[in-house]
């Protein structure tokens, strides 16, 4: 089995692993009611996507 001849670096070793994070998660503002939701996904409070309804929401 080969072993490497020297310890690897905190630097280097944050180099490689420097993709490994997290992103936070986008959000974009309803064109309908100006809720945030995520993009391409359709609005939970209004039921709108592309200016037109796609969800009957019911208010409770």
């Amino acid at each position: 089995m080969p072993v490497p001849k020297k310890k690897t670096t905190r630097g280097r070793r944050g180099l490689r692993r420097s993709h490994d994070r997290l992103d936070a998660p986008a959000f974009s503002a309803c064109s309908n009611c100006g809720a945030l939701r995520r993009p391409h996904r359709v609005c939970e409070q209004c039921g709108h996507h592309n200016d037109k309804p796609v969800l009957q929401i019911e208010e409770a």
